[in-house]
């Protein structure tokens, strides 16, 4: 964790082996799996078979796309109000203090998206956990199988609303504003319009740069790459002394490119919440390809 400038938001596999039973330590599994339709992009499938097949012990299971997005919006994945939001959390028994976790078995980018969602609203004693599942799983850590245990309703309540969430007017007036980095964490492929899932037109919003999310990560370990080298991929986009607006496909990977950030210190970071889910199927919205 050296050279974070916030290392707080990233916890490891032995502090949480060591805290498992803290009453106040919750944990979250994300898992969520998106499987390519042509029709509709994608379909969205919950991880829970994932969960009861196996879990770490006393994790709860959220269900990504309806407890903790707006599901009365056309788009999928959108953030809730504070009120919904909050009540999702005391659902999940948490109070103002607890120390939550996040991970996800499939991309970690699920973990970081509930990471920021509780950024957003203004509570900051939340972290990922490094290298996530498949870390825990491949140091023979304890695992438990069946549905999440049983826990008592929490007194979470939202205190801040820190309005990090961006929309398409906002992206827009950045065309071209030589202050503001608006960066894509897809895939290159995607980004440049060559392959991979299309969200409608292929591409990227015009003017944006590429700093895949996948590519934060060691591709051996899961964890997120030493603060250095995240650093070096921001600067190289000159992200670092700029305001930045994160996209993706539908403001999920994106968020992993807004934590990194943020670990490293940056003090203006944002994340249009729709993405490329609204913006490529819109013409009147400028893209770019190459």
């Amino acid at each position: 964790m050296s050279g974070f400038v916030h290392p707080e938001y990233l916890v490891e596999t032995d502090w949480l082996a060591e805290h498992l039973n803290d009453a106040n330590v919750l944990v979250f599994d994300c898992t969520t799996h998106l499987i390519p339709d042509p029709k509709i992009t994608y379909q969205v499938k919950p991880g829970l078979e994932d969960f009861k097949t196996g879990h770490i012990p006393g994790a709860q299971f959220v269900d990504m796309l309806r407890d903790v997005s707006d599901t009365s919006q056309k788009l999928r994945f959108m953030r809730q109000s504070s009120e919904a939001f909050a009540a999702a959390m005391r659902r999940f028994g948490v109070s103002n203090t607890t120390r939550v976790v996040t991970y996800s078995s499939a991309n970690v980018w699920w973990a970081t998206r509930l990471w920021w969602l509780l950024h957003e609203f203004g509570y900051d004693n939340a972290a990922v956990l490094n290298g996530g599942w498949q870390k825990w799983q491949r140091e023979g850590r304890p695992i438990e199988t069946g549905p999440a245990r049983a826990r008592s309703a929490g007194d979470f309540s939202v205190r801040e609303v820190r309005n990090l969430m961006v929309g398409k007017d906002e992206v827009l007036r950045a065309i071209g504003d030589g202050a503001i980095c608006t960066i894509n964490a897809l895939q290159p492929q995607q980004h440049s319009g060559g392959g991979g899932n299309s969200y409608g037109r292929p591409g990227h919003i015009a003017g944006s740069v590429n700093v895949p999310a996948a590519h934060l990560l060691d591709a051996e370990t899961n964890t997120f790459l030493p603060a250095d080298e995240l650093r070096k991929r921001f600067e190289a986009v000159g992200a670092m002394d700029k305001q930045v607006i994160n996209y993706c496909g539908g403001g999920i990977a994106a968020s992993a490119d807004a934590l990194a950030l943020i670990m490293l210190g940056h003090k203006d970071v944002k994340l249009y919440d729709a993405s490329l889910s609204e913006w490529a199927r819109d013409p009147a919205l400028p893209m770019e390809t190459g």
